[in-house]
């Protein structure tokens, strides 16, 4: 069994966080293990209270981590603020974890801010040269392009800047986007690929991030590739939210027991080679 790892805060009301990640971990079929680097008290309607973790705690849950249990692929989330994005970003290029998943975690659904402002640097200059694949929405996207984002060229402008930053490869998420359909656009150094999908109209959009990002490391850790993985994890949120259970009272979470995308039939070789 593949080994998948998340690095995030914690979500009291389940819906997002280290919390969805290892939900969504489960159903890909990877084995999956976490490093908290902040505690939320929050729920549906916002986040009432953040308490970071001391770089050192953070640190030791890493070292554990790479000791015994070293991760196929890496994801990380709300950072909380920059010494510890410092910290994860010096773990990432000391245990030589390659395939990272860098969710720019910095508003929650809510609007409560989940990033200090040091910590948009660090993510920009440490973290995102490390990561195989950058997964902003608009709002993290101008931020980090340092341009606005709002309509499907800019994403795609977007998404070559954050190449030109170091990442490998964007996607930038377009749920914020008006209009009946929701456009993704996926950034590499060969080819920009755009994903449509009709919108959904629910309130339920709680952790759609975090279990997206955590759907791509769980491919990455499975061996698909990039785009592959892209695909099945965007098939996933998109299921997940159309069946999500309508709990709380504010932005509710998604169902994240629906079945994630099957892998691609194994080639069985024939007689004279594969079939």
């Amino acid at each position: 069994m593949k080994i998948a790892l998340t690095i995030a805060g914690s979500d009291s009301g389940g819906g997002a966080g280290i919390q969805a990640d290892l939900k969504t971990f489960h159903q890909f079929g990877v084995f999956g293990t976490s490093a908290i680097v902040a505690i939320t008290a929050q729920n549906t309607l916002g986040v009432r209270a953040i308490h970071p973790l001391p770089p050192a705690i953070v640190d030791a849950q890493l070292e554990a981590l790479a000791a015994d249990l070293p991760p196929a692929a890496v994801k990380t989330g709300m950072l909380a603020t920059g010494d510890l994005a410092r910290q994860v970003a010096g773990a990432l290029r000391r245990y030589g974890w390659r395939q990272y998943v860098l969710d720019p975690v910095m508003v929650a659904t809510s609007g409560d801010p989940l990033l200090d402002a040091d910590a948009e640097s660090v993510l920009r200059d440490s973290l995102l040269p490390l990561a195989s694949l950058v997964t902003p929405n608009l709002d993290e996207a101008s931020i980090l392009a340092g341009f606005p984002v709002t309509e499907p060229g800019a994403m795609e402008r977007a998404g070559r800047r954050l190449l030109d930053l170091g990442a490998k490869a964007a996607l930038v998420k377009g749920g914020h986007l008006a209009g009946d359909l929701v456009t993704d656009v996926l950034v590499t150094s060969a080819a920009v690929r755009r994903f449509e999908r009709p919108r959904l109209r629910t309130t339920s959009t709680h952790g759609t991030g975090c279990t997206l990002s955590a759907a791509v490391t769980a491919g990455l850790a499975l061996g698909r590739d990039l785009e592959t993985a892209v695909a099945d994890a965007l098939d996933f949120v998109h299921r997940a939210m159309a069946a999500a259970p309508g709990l709380g009272a504010g932005h509710g979470p998604l169902n994240h027991t629906v079945s994630a995308p099957a892998p691609p039939p194994a080639i069985v070789p024939g007689p004279h080679g594969p079939a």
